[in-house]
């Protein structure tokens, strides 16, 4: 191994530990937004309101898309993992 070997070899151990790092947040956050969803499907039911509200759902997903565009990252990506949180906080707020 030579000496620039050894250092894109720790430049990719270090990478390696920031994914690690942001793949924590991204669980953190998707379990946050599941207690989130949880308290509002409790407020929901004592105001007797339905678990599914289309179009607040599809401008949370609208949001999101922009907020990928602008960030430069793949809006499509991002519409896709959104709607699949979605879907599972309904069944948590059922």
């Amino acid at each position: 191994m030579t000496q620039s070997d050894g250092a894109t070899r720790a430049e990719l151990d270090g990478l390696r530990v920031q994914i690690g790092q942001v793949d924590q947040q991204i669980v953190d956050l998707i379990a946050r937004r599941l207690d989130l969803a949880a308290r509002i499907g409790a407020l929901k039911e004592k105001l007797g309101l339905p678990v599914m509200d289309p179009a607040r759902e599809a401008e949370v997903v609208r949001r999101a898309v922009a907020g990928a565009r602008e960030r430069g990252a793949d809006p499509e990506l991002v519409r896709a993992v959104l709607w699949q949180i979605i879907d599972h906080a309904r069944r948590v707020q059922e």
